[in-house]
């Protein structure tokens, strides 16, 4: 399939625009730019507010002025991970895709689909003139990736349409109607490195091709995690020989699996053949333990140069915590209808040891808020007991299902008329902006639907090219029959 093959091509237009310029999050002042000197040529009322979130609205078309005002939403930034391997500055350089297949996917890096193809759609839409609908608003939101703070920043009355289309899901013929809360936890470790004692020798242990993925659509998965491999490993042999931790670093951002990752530490030199006997047992276990999961593991120790190590009864409480740390599906949802549903999880997603201190950071999410509230104290806890600086969040709250929703019952009749088919209405064990907006917005209808995305919040990212079409079908047909 070549480039001029894809379809819609409106849509893969503008996505491909998008990818070209850079919008990691929390720096999406270009993207900003963009989407306002974008309004501002097509004459349409644009407006940015002081977080940074962008409103497009576009009158309706002849005919249909009475129809109801349709926000469409989604949100600008995107998670920037590569492999190791791949030069690119996400702050300056483009996105390169390339198609494979039915696939579209970007040259080792995450494609920036989550959620750029939902910002392609509402562009697509924005820059149209033959395109059959009611008023419109076009919602874009910043840094949905590490904080929700653009959903978290919108103040009441930037919007006027009373139902939201959120085009941030990750599956076609998929409806969501509500998603998880989440707080993330972060734990600071603080130290004054020290020379070793004398007799250590010191390795270098690391781990990398796992899969990944993202922490709530992914974490039933039963994958690996390369956090608690290695702790897994450092907590055997600490217990055993004595370990001097050097350094441990390991995932990027809050909201996905760790893939890969290293340590360095010592032990005492006349252990050192044992430990690396044991750490050649350990990853022939390992590697069969996620045989179904993660096939392409690749494990690797070396010798090193000696380094400045953590004091030994701090090197062990960091070892102890990442061990006693939960990490996975803890809790799946007790109603019949929703039992394959995913409630409470956690997902140790970074380790960042620095000079003077050690950073581990770890997501919670449920669709159940106090249980929520219990998963985060139970992580505090422990780094609390481990005597780390325990930081939280506000979080940010689950999106309740509501049983009377007009939009969601118009949605699944306009799919089943197009398709022949019944698309599943669902709920959604990851975070969405919908549960923040029906704070702000209690009266507003929402639903959330988008095309098929896999490997998201990694380098494996790809959209599902026959999708797209699907999707921007249902779209075009419910804004011009809506009423």
């Amino acid at each position: 399939m070549t480039k001029t093959e894809l379809t819609p091509r409106r849509v893969f237009e503008q996505f491909a625009k998008i990818n070209s310029i850079p919008r990691p999050s929390k720096h999406e002042e270009k993207m900003i730019a963009y989407l306002l000197d974008f309004g501002k040529q097509r004459g349409l009322a644009t407006k940015v507010d002081e977080t940074g979130n962008v409103l497009i609205s576009k009158p309706a078309t002849p005919g249909y002025e009475n129809r109801p005002t349709v926000v469409l939403q989604s949100h600008m930034d995107m998670v920037c991970d590569k492999l190791v391997d791949v030069d690119i500055n996400f702050e300056t350089d483009p996105i390169e895709t390339y198609v494979d297949g039915e696939w579209l996917k970007a040259k080792g890096t995450t494609l920036g689909a989550d959620d750029g193809i939902g910002c392609a759609m509402e562009l697509a839409l924005l820059d149209s003139d033959d395109i059959a609908h009611g008023p419109i608003e076009c919602l874009f939101t910043v840094d949905e990736e590490t904080g929700l703070t653009g959903a978290f920043g919108l103040q009441a009355g930037f919007m006027t349409g009373d139902m939201l289309i959120n085009l941030d899901s990750e599956d076609e013929g998929q409806i969501f109607v509500s998603c998880a809360g989440g707080i993330t936890t972060q734990a600071r470790f603080i130290y004054t490195k020290e020379k070793a004692p004398e007799g250590q020798f010191f390795m270098k242990a690391t781990l990398k091709g796992l899969c990944g993925g993202h922490s709530g659509d992914d974490i039933n998965k039963k994958r690996a995690n390369a956090i608690k491999i290695l702790a897994r490993f450092l907590y055997t042999i600490n217990e055993q020989y004595g370990v001097r931790l050097a350094s441990f670093n390991s995932g990027k951002m809050h909201n996905a699996i760790p893939r890969d990752g290293a340590v360095v530490f010592s032990v005492p030199a006349d252990k050192k053949e044992e430990v690396k006997a044991a750490w050649n047992i350990f990853a022939s276990d390992v590697a069969e333990e996620y045989h179904v999961t993660d096939t392409a593991m690749e494990f690797a120790m070396e010798s090193i140069d000696a380094q400045l190590v953590l004091p030994a009864e701090t090197s062990t409480r960091i070892i102890r915590s990442l061990q006693a740390l939960d990490n996975g599906v803890l809790s799946m949802c007790q109603d019949e209808e929703i039992s394959w549903l995913v409630e409470t999880s956690s997902n140790v997603a970074s380790v960042q040891s620095g000079d003077e201190a050690m950073t581990i950071v770890a997501s919670q999410r449920s669709n159940v808020m106090s249980n929520l509230r219990n998963m985060a104290n139970t992580v505090k806890a422990l780094f609390q007991l481990a005597g780390a600086e325990v930081e939280q969040g506000d979080g940010y709250p689950a999106w309740k299902m509501n049983p009377n929703s007009k939009l969601t019952k118009f949605v699944v009749d306009t799919y089943r008329k197009l398709f022949g088919k019944d698309p599943k209405v669902l709920g959604i064990h990851a975070g969405l902006e919908c549960g923040l907006f029906s704070e702000r917005y209690p009266n507003m209808d929402m639903v959330s639907f988008g095309p098929t995305l896999r490997g998201v919040h990694s380098p494996d990212e790809r959209l599902l090219i026959p999708t797209v079409q699907m999707v921007w079908d249902h779209l075009l047909e419910i804004l011009k029959t809506i009423e």
